[in-house]
């Protein structure tokens, strides 16, 4: 099968795994696919701006531009809010500003928020081949689920993994470790798109196959091929050939 251009400068990029190769190559057919969902699945940028900017308008100071913010959404609440107002965890504001932004994004968290190009396609493709997918997502409970409902996912996703469901949040395995043993799958029948270097971190500890999502908010502002994950996807249509049935 041939690969994308960014396909094969990850997978030359990456640092040489022959074990894990070996366990991949040796592991059973893709069973279940695990995707992130703001960045990944979601464009959710556009809502999740006009939130901090609510927060920045309130205080009396100009609106920041969508595109200016963009890549920090991966980072969540606490990405937008170092960026938007330099604060940071511990610092004497954050706690009323990430109180407030969170209020602000939930009274209004699907408007304009929509699904990538290709990812409808993509995940009709995986279900017409018999195959199940997932969502492992770092945002809280109270706020994927009312979102997978607006984007009509919510009784399509064989699982969902917030934020909150496990003690700990990616980049620990933990979240699709989860997911994992929910739909009864085998780490090496699993694999993990996302568009940030944690979902790959977290991908890679928990024994899955990698995809970096190319075409996400995190990779504008990062190395991707530093990533190591085993593929990069410029579009989520990308992924197909990997994971179908009868695919490499």
């Amino acid at each position: 099968m041939a690969e994308t251009p960014l396909a094969r400068r990850s997978a030359a990029g990456r640092t040489p795994d022959a074990r894990g190769d070996a366990r991949r190559a040796a592991g059973p057919r893709t069973k279940l696919i695990l995707f992130d969902l703001d960045g990944t699945l979601a464009d959710t940028a556009p809502d999740l701006v006009q939130a901090i900017n609510g927060c920045l308008l309130a205080r009396g100071r100009p609106a920041r531009a969508l595109a200016e913010l963009r890549p920090w959404v991966s980072h969540g609440a606490r990405g937008l809010i170092e960026q938007a107002f330099g604060q940071v965890p511990g610092d004497p504001d954050y706690d009323a500003l990430r109180t407030e932004f969170l209020q602000r994004y939930e009274a209004d968290l699907c408007r304009d928020t929509v699904l990538f190009p290709q990812v409808e396609q993509t995940l009709a493709c995986i279900e017409e081949a018999g195959l199940r997918w997932g969502i492992v997502t770092n945002k809280v409970a109270r706020l994927t689920e009312p979102l997978l409902r607006a984007l009509h996912l919510d009784t399509r996703a064989a699982c969902v993994v917030s934020g909150d469901t496990t003690a700990r949040a990616k980049p620990d395995p933990a979240p699709i470790a989860h997911a994992l043993r929910q739909c009864a799958c085998p780490a090496t029948a699993g694999v993990y798109v996302g568009d940030d270097r944690r979902d790959i971190e977290a991908g890679r500890a928990a024994g899955v196959r990698t995809f970096a999502a190319a075409y996400g908010y995190s990779a504008g502002m990062d190395d991707i091929h530093a990533w190591q994950a085993d593929h990069i996807l410029a579009g989520p249509a990308d992924l197909l050939p990997w994971i179908l049935p009868g695919a490499a």
